[in-house]
């Protein structure tokens, strides 16, 4: 029983990369920062996002602060500020 848990472990091993820690992003961030861009897309605010359940549930203080270093993540929001700007600056109150 014990061999065979071994062997496992060792095939285990030889799938993850050795250099994976230096990757700066894992699949769960990936996941998170794709909702953040749905949910942005559809008109939700970023702090309403951040404070969604699923979010909050999924990730860690630290994973959400991260998402908002992610590129892809600043692009769609400054986009999207940017264009409020825009349309603002049109539009006299």
């Amino acid at each position: 029983m014990a061999a065979g848990r071994r062997r496992r472990d060792h095939a285990d091993m030889r799938l993850r990369n050795p250099f994976g820690f230096l990757s700066g992003s894992s699949r769960r961030e990936s996941t998170l920062a794709r909702y953040v861009l749905r949910e942005h897309e559809g008109g939700r605010s970023l702090a309403e996002i951040l404070d969604d359940p699923y979010l909050r549930n999924w990730s860690t203080p630290e994973e959400r602060a991260r998402l908002l270093e992610r590129p892809e993540v600043v692009a769609a929001l400054g986009a999207n500020a940017l264009e409020e700007l825009r349309h603002t600056v049109r539009t006299p109150a």
